[in-house]
């Protein structure tokens, strides 16, 4: 949640889906696109986007997450209405069912959201962002991978958990899964056609220590 611009990757993503749109239609606009934001946070994409003229939906587990999107909504609010944007943000699990129609969004966003999901949630969030995305909707997912990555190969080996390689991180309790590249492809590629796979390395700070730490970007589309 920290920090107040859009991570480069999602960056990246929305001038990829521009292009591709633009390659396709012929035209792009902003205006209308409607967006789910899969573990908001501070909500910095959901915004970003509103104030390109999105209709952005944000979903997020912590209340104390949708407090802070709110006051950067409700500091924003001028710049969203000009461009006609609009952004709501909801305390809701991702891996729980969306009270969502289906077939509604043109883009999904999970910027290092699922990685605390178990298996069973994970299922569901897949299954969900699959039915509530539209035909040719996008989907954008980036997490944590295991390929070349020491520090989770070392939290795998100390603080292994039940499922498959996850681990729980004991002053937090917080549990996380990292995917190899093969896991991972295979897992999202049971819904979604794989438009693009990229690897990124950046520096976590975890008790006032840096560690380096790999991560996956992949571009999807529900076909």
């Amino acid at each position: 949640m920290m920090g107040d611009k859009p991570q480069k990757s999602f960056l990246r993503f929305i001038s990829f889906v521009k292009k591709d749109i633009k390659k396709n239609t012929g035209i792009f606009s902003f205006l209308n696109l409607k967006i789910l934001d899969l573990g908001s946070g501070n909500g910095k994409n959901s915004i970003f986007l509103a104030k390109k003229g999105c209709d952005v939906l944000g979903f997020d587990f912590s209340q104390d997450a949708i407090l802070l999107a709110n006051k950067l909504k409700e500091e924003s609010k001028k710049e969203i209405k000009i461009q006609g944007g609009k952004v709501d943000f909801i305390n809701n699990a991702i891996d729980s069912k969306f009270n969502i129609s289906s077939d509604t969004f043109d883009i999904a966003l999970d910027v290092t959201s699922s990685n605390s999901l178990n298996q069973k949630g994970r299922e569901i969030y897949l299954s969900e962002t699959y039915r509530v995305l539209k035909k040719d909707g996008y989907f954008f997912a980036r997490g944590l991978l295991k390929d070349g990555d020491k520090n989770a190969k070392y939290l795998l080996k100390n603080f292994h958990s039940k499922e498959y390689d996850t681990y729980t991180i004991p002053s937090f309790e917080l549990s996380e899964r990292v995917f190899s590249k093969n896991d991972l492809l295979k897992f999202y590629s049971s819904k979604f056609k794989i438009l693009k796979f990229e690897k990124e390395t950046h520096y976590t700070t975890y008790d006032n220590k840096k560690y380096k730490r790999n991560f996956w970007i992949l571009y999807m589309k529900k076909i």
